[in-house]
């Protein structure tokens, strides 16, 4: 009989000591815990080794991708999977994953079911459920460079997918929520604009009507109830936010050279 695989959690995280504990109790049976403390002035490091993980301090911030690839780094399992602090690994998801860590080594990818909370209420329809993430993957695999909406580079490797959820607390607190979401739409229009990517204002609010109406009716984010609704501006907001700063920032160099 084969041996079993080890598995590594890596996370990396900031001023998440609130969140942590049940994120970190959802993944206590793994061989290893790994975060990334991306420079927390809260108790995140303290809270990440009470409950048993080796706590790193991240260098200069380069983006998520890079982040993850430091965090990664760090790990010495045979598989990795990669969480959030905001995320729970359910009972099925454990099962599941602990079934993949039984059979011998494969160069295959896990893509994970994630379920997401948006104003207590864990959505099934307005394209957040089923939200398919690549999570678990053999160490050998890792993320690309990207700022935001980083990605797991599977290098041509069959991905298969896992039963049970993964539990993602995404909108407990909607100010909160859209703050992330500014901060996110910010390191995408910089991200394109270094690509010298551009849009015009046409551009802008035909992308935000489109998400508006993606997530309502495309999407069916009306079953979703009031939620799906809100989520529906949400994302229309979110998108004009992406396209307006891009816009802006071409805008703002095109000027500087006047």
């Amino acid at each position: 009989m084969s041996q079993r695989q080890r598995l590594s959690v890596v996370m990396i995280a900031k001023n998440e000591a609130e969140l942590l504990p049940e994120a970190l109790a959802s993944v206590s049976w793994a061989d290893e815990i790994v975060v990334l403390d991306s420079g927390s002035h809260d108790a995140t490091a303290e809270v990440a080794r009470q409950h048993g993980a080796q706590v790193y301090q991240a260098e200069a911030w380069a983006g998520f991708g890079k982040q993850r690839q430091r965090a990664q780094a760090r790990a010495s399992g045979d598989m990795i999977l990669m969480i959030d602090a905001d995320e729970r690994v359910t009972p099925p998801l454990r099962h599941a994953i602990e079934q993949v860590l039984a059979q011998p080594p494969a160069a295959t990818v896990y893509s994970l079911n994630r379920s997401n909370l948006f104003l207590g209420r864990f959505m099934r329809h307005s394209g957040w459920y089923p939200d398919r993430v690549m999570r678990l993957y053999p160490r050998h695999l890792n993320y690309n460079d990207n700022l935001v909406h980083e990605s797991l580079e599977t290098q041509g490797a069959p991905v298969v997918r896992l039963e049970g959820d993964l539990q993602h607390l995404t909108c407990r607190d909607l100010v909160v929520f859209q703050r992330k979401q500014l901060n996110y739409a910010e390191a995408w229009a910089q991200e394109r604009f270094q690509r010298g990517k551009r849009c015009g204002i046409f551009s802008i609010f035909s992308h935000t009507l489109g998400a508006f109406l993606k997530t309502l009716l495309l999407r069916a984010g009306f079953l979703d109830g009031k939620q799906g609704w809100i989520l529906a501006v949400v994302n229309a907001q979110y998108t004009f936010n992406k396209y307006s700063a891009l816009w802006a920032l071409h805008h703002t160099s095109t000027q500087g050279r006047v």
